[in-house]
């Protein structure tokens, strides 16, 4: 798992995205990941952030404040201060019309700058990729800059969501971004990921109702992948919310059909719900506290 210090790589929540991190997401309707860039904008308001939001070209401003859940009065605030600022693709490279990936990173080094002059701790960007039909930009120009702006974010106080809209990009283009990116965010909150590997099963967002059949499922696949391994490794380091009722079936599961040791990888709240759940009395299992 990544340092304290370092950005994030893989799949991730929006809620574990670190001072550094330069974040994919997908969404493919327009009410999909409203939570997403409103999530990411408290969470840099409260890290004493500055927040830009480049939302699509075509919506209003008042539908992007809208989504922010704009009446709060922490919003209201950041707005007045200046901490938190709706702007576009087209506004941030003036007076150029044209884009290039050297004006774009010539003014974001610039806001970066500014808002430490600021005051602020950082400046975190939420970006929707619509601005490249706004401003008639080449595809390949747009993928060359997000293949090669690990600049931007290398030991600086840099934040960045670059969000594509599926129905709008060609499946090559999203392909290539996916991988492009260091870390990919979930496309809203609450969704559960899993990844499968070689003695391990790794559960990434969140672990309730919504998901408990997920879950179970998951986890029932990692422990039939993992009978002939020396150790299964449960991998929980990635999730946001563990819900008792999951903690009671991963205990099951294990009790019911582990062939050898499992050792569950979690945060401290995580283990202490399992604990609490019983996991003193579950045979060959190893609670290993991590932090994220």
């Amino acid at each position: 798992m990544a340092d304290a210090g370092s950005a994030s790589v893989g799949t991730i929540p929006v809620q574990h995205l670190r001072t550094g991190d330069h974040a994919f997401v997908s969404y493919a309707d327009d009410d999909a990941g409203r939570d997403v860039v409103s999530a990411f904008a408290w969470a840099g308001l409260v890290k004493r952030e500055k927040v830009m939001v480049f939302a699509a070209p075509h919506m209003e401003a008042e539908q992007v404040w809208n989504r922010l859940d704009a009446p709060g009065a922490l919003l209201g605030a950041a707005r007045k201060h200046g901490q938190l600022v709706l702007s576009s693709m087209r506004a941030l490279i003036q007076p150029q019309d044209a884009f290039t990936p050297g004006r774009q990173w010539e003014r974001i080094t610039e806001e970066t700058d500014k808002a430490l002059a600021e005051g602020y701790s950082g400046l975190r960007t939420y970006i929707d990729m619509h601005w490249v039909g706004d401003l008639g930009a080449d595809v390949d120009v747009m993928m060359h800059r997000e293949s090669n702006a690990q600049h931007l974010f290398t030991d600086r106080p840099y934040t960045e969501i670059c969000a594509y809209d599926s129905r709008w990009f060609d499946p090559d283009v999203m392909t290539a971004m996916h991988k492009a990116h260091p870390c990919r965010l979930l496309p809203h909150l609450g969704a559960l990921h899993v990844e499968h590997s070689y003695g391990m099963v790794q559960l990434v967002g969140e672990a309730d109702i919504a998901t408990r059949e997920q879950f179970i499922g998951a986890v029932r696949e990692g422990l039939r992948r993992g009978e002939h391994s020396q150790l299964l490794t449960v991998d929980l380091s990635g999730l946001v919310f563990l819900g008792v009722a999951c903690a009671v079936d991963l205990l099951r599961l294990v009790l019911e059909h582990a062939r050898g040791p499992v050792r569950v990888d979690c945060p401290p709240t995580s283990a202490r719900i399992l604990r609490g759940a019983g996991a003193a009395q579950v045979p060959h299992l190893v609670i290993n506290e991590v932090c994220h």
